[in-house]
């Protein structure tokens, strides 16, 4: 097999047991912590602190993670989602949990903001080249989407254990989290260093190196994604689930269901980004399908029936992350070969400092009863974000196609 596909395939692999793990746990957060005691707020504070965490932890990667090979790097990340995933199902108090959910790789969200994704960025971006590079990374986000779909139905799990066999509830979402670190075990597994890397061609070789001439170019890109960031975090699955459950009342394994579905628009969705940014190209592509999602999210925060705000959620979800694989393959275009670890790590840390900030907001609007508030403030700073972006970025949108 070709190296490049073999190596490929590798972190599919190991995108795809991430992901499991990530959407099941996603959904499951907010009722671990509402069974163990803690409130809403809770529930956003320590959803912040895991997307600040991670913020952190990337900003160090971009610095100085050119010093060390990246396949050491991906296996040192799976070990810590090990010690995440054992430490956080073990500790009942908030304190001891903040402070877990700030070190380790929990991820409350519906994407990847881990210290794995600029690593396996700057790995697809070594591995090809033009519209096999956007292929890849559709394929990447297409295996973990589906992966976090299925994830999502984990959920409901510990309810299942509970009504069939007896066992505690709190003891049966115990176990889904230390499940979560012998995830982390397997992944360890397919990134240990013993593993040959595939070879890269002499044309996309280049040395890792820090921000030099595309700098200017990352800075504002960052900035952006760090407003679209700051109002996914408004509605990460935590707080996606909180809402379900507080204003219709769906339990986590319901809610698990619709999240699977979800995932599902969402995975098709994906597939089919490269084929429309072929045709219309990525910065357009990342645009005009991510208003309509938008204006859908807008509109679910005052739905008045559940049917409806689940189609309108469901039409969101068939649209919102048709941007995610083409704004990867848009870093990766607009900046030098020898940039592409530090430019993946410096657009992903904003982001996750910026969405680190909204869950505990959004958590805090849930307590004061604006149930509506963080679906359609994160629709409205989207919406500005995508209009931002098309105007910053339209001179670049013939060369990173």
């Amino acid at each position: 097999m070709d190296p490049a596909r073999r190596g490929l395939r590798r972190l599919l692999a190991a995108r795809g047991l991430r992901a499991v793990a990530d959407g099941g746990v996603a959904v499951l957060l907010p009722s671990y912590l509402l069974a163990l005691g803690h409130g809403a707020w809770a529930v956003g504070v320590i959803s912040s602190a895991t997307l600040l965490g991670s913020a952190l932890a990337t900003l160090a990667l971009g610095a100085w993670g050119h010093r060390w090979p990246q396949a050491r790097l991906l296996a040192a990340a799976a070990m810590l989602m090990t010690a995440t995933g054992l430490a956080f199902g073990t500790t009942s108090g908030f304190w001891p949990l903040l402070l877990i959910a700030f070190v380790g790789t929990l991820n409350p969200s519906a994407g990847d903001v881990s210290v794995f994704l600029p690593l396996e960025h700057a790995r697809i971006a070594a591995l090809f080249d033009g519209d096999e590079r956007t292929e890849a990374f559709a394929r990447y986000t297409i295996v973990g989407s589906l992966a976090a779909a299925f994830g999502a139905l984990l959920a409901g799990v510990p309810a299942w254990l509970s009504a069939r066999l007896g066992v505690e509830p709190g003891t049966a979402m115990r176990a889904m989290f230390v499940a979560y670190g012998f995830v982390g075990l397997a992944v360890w597994g397919l990134y240990a260093p013993r593993h040959e890397q595939p070879e890269i061609s002499d044309s996309r070789q280049a040395a890792s190196a820090p921000l030099g001439p595309s700098r200017r170019t990352v800075v504002r890109l960052a900035l952006l994604f760090g407003v679209d960031a700051f109002a996914g975090g408004l509605v990460v699955n935590a707080l996606l689930a909180l809402w379900l459950g507080t204003r219709f009342g769906l339990s986590a394994g319901e809610a698990g269901a619709f999240f699977f579905w979800a995932g599902l628009l969402t995975t098709a969705s994906q597939w089919l980004a490269p084929r429309l940014a072929a045709r219309i190209g990525l910065l357009d592509t990342m645009v005009f399908t991510h208003i309509p999602a938008n204006l859908c999210l807008i509109a679910a925060a005052f739905a008045p029936t559940l049917p409806i705000a689940l189609g309108l959620l469901f039409v969101r979800s068939a649209l919102s992350q048709m941007d995610v694989p083409t704004r990867s393959a848009f870093v990766m275009a607009v900046v030098t070969p020898a940039e592409r670890p530090a430019a993946a790590s410096f657009t992903a840390a904003p982001r996750s400092l910026a969405a680190a900030l909204s869950p505990a907001l959004g958590g805090a609007l849930f307590m004061s009863g604006w149930l509506a508030m963080p679906l359609a403030l994160s629709g409205v700073l989207k919406i500005g974000y995508d209009l931002a972006l098309w105007r910053a970025f339209r001179a670049h949108s013939m060369r990173a196609r």
